[in-house]
């Protein structure tokens, strides 16, 4: 490869010039990149609207900040990603590795179909501060557990940000590019896309939310979480550079907000070593968990989704997802754990909505999430953990005040009065189900299943 052989960097989960170890790599080879990002059915048509509108937003403030010069292509990547390549005749097409089981799946493709022609494909980088299965035992075997993949992950450790923007290399301006569809009409506020937005966002939680992240980031009524997950999902910023900036903090905050970091770490993992794990049970003896079917379960699973359970955290969790595209983690628990244990229906339904509807939808946090609260992930005994709305609603939003902010229905109940009506207002339904005997039938079904 000689250096004035010009390179392609495909744009995938990594929407940013800064911090960006294939655009680094990509540079030690030639001065002349093209960008491209290519449109993919597979994996836009299984989207929700409000993940496609924050992709198309993300790719036009990509587009901007490259002057224009961001090649898009529609259509199936072993081909278009070939084109573009042949187009200039790149020596290399190189990636930010994309670990997900369809990514691994398409990139194999591609990889092979750039061979055909000579073409270098070169891996660099992921979307994670360590890339999914370097973190191991001793023995070589995948971590099953959060806590001693926390130990060896720090212990493994990560590279420093790698010192690029886009002054480092020459753009090639394409010679030709599809325009990028109108962004679709969503009934949610999304928030501002793009690199410098994530910059700005993770810069002012650093000034002013770092500090009491540790107390606060379970409280969905205060604004106490980074806010950070679209971003990171769309590689906006990278967890590289976020672990960078913690590493000169020594507050509980900093600590928990890298335990968080790594959970996400986690996940991808998990999913590497179990890619099947998207669709199925990871404990696999809850393959013979009975939920409940029918008519009945479909009502129930509609109130659920459209937030019409008649408990008050629930659903005004469910409401916020419709109205925001984002949910709170801890009412995320919540919620998953109502519809898997007290409505007795499978998680995948509630997975399957959290993605349509969520702009951070990220397959492996969201299904391993899912699969933690229902008892089939990787924590050791979980189903006993069963949230009760009532008390989680009062401990984490004591004031009511984040009810009250998503159910109108709710506004006239002062207090933490909201989280146990004495009289339901006009318009705001009964409980679909009673918590204390649906908990008795969840632990009836676990026992079947586990002879305990």
């Amino acid at each position: 490869m000689t250096m004035e052989a010009p390179v392609v960097l495909w744009f995938r989960r990594d929407l940013r010039l800064r911090d960006h170890a294939a655009l680094f790599e990509a540079a030690k080879h030639s001065k002349h990149i093209l960008a491209l990002y290519v449109l993919d059915d597979r994996l836009l048509k299984p989207a929700g609207s409000p993940r496609v509108a924050f992709l198309l937003n993300s790719l036009r403030e990509l587009d901007k900040a490259l002057s224009g010069r961001l090649m898009i292509r529609y259509g199936d990547p072993a081909r278009e990603v070939v084109a573009a390549a042949r187009e200039i005749r790149a020596a290399a097409v190189h990636v930010s590795a994309d670990t997900a089981p369809y990514g691994r799946e398409r990139d194999e493709a591609v990889a092979s179909a750039l061979e055909e022609h000579r073409i270098q494909w070169v891996e660099t980088g992921s979307s994670y501060a360590v890339t999914p299965g370097r973190v191991t035992k001793p023995d070589g075997t995948p971590y099953r557990v959060f806590t001693p993949f926390y130990r060896a992950w720090s212990q493994h450790g990560w590279p420093r940000p790698a010192g690029t923007d886009v002054s480092i290399v020459d753009w090639v301006k394409p010679s030709s590019s599809s325009a990028l569809p109108e962004t679709p009409e969503v009934d949610c506020e999304l928030p501002p896309a793009g690199e410098e937005a994530a910059l700005s966002v993770w810069h002012d939680f650093l000034s002013d939310g770092l500090a009491d992240y540790a107390s606060e980031r379970d409280r969905p009524d205060h604004a106490g979480t980074t806010k950070l997950s679209p971003y990171l999902r769309w590689g906006a910023i990278h967890p590289r550079t976020m672990l960078a900036d913690l590493a000169a903090k020594r507050s509980e905050g900093a600590q928990v907000l890298r335990s968080e970091l790594c959970w996400r770490e986690f996940h991808a993992d998990v999913l590497w070593n179990r890619p099947e794990t998207a669709r199925k049970n990871y404990d696999r003896r809850f393959d013979g968990m009975r939920y409940d079917t029918g008519k009945t379960a479909q009502e129930m699973f509609t109130q659920w989704r459209e937030g019409r359970t008649g408990y008050p955290i629930v659903d005004a969790g469910m409401r916020q997802l419709l109205a925001e595209g984002w949910m709170h983690n801890r009412v995320r628990m919540i919620v998953a754990s109502f519809l898997v244990k007290d409505l007795h229906l499978p998680w995948w339904w509630g997975a399957r909505h959290f993605m349509r509807h969520l702009v951070d939808g990220d397959l492996a946090s969201n299904q391993l999430n899912w699969q933690w609260v229902a008892g089939s992930g990787t924590d050791a005994a979980p189903y006993f953990r069963i949230f009760n709305p009532t008390t989680q609603g009062q401990k984490f939003d004591p004031a009511g005040d984040y009810v009250r902010r998503y159910v109108p229905e709710l506004r006239g109940v002062e207090g933490k009065a909201v989280h146990v009506l004495k009289e339901r207002p006009e318009g705001y339904p009964e409980p679909i189900v009673d918590h204390a005997e649906e908990r008795q039938v969840a632990l009836q079904r676990y026992g079947a299943i586990t002879k305990s």
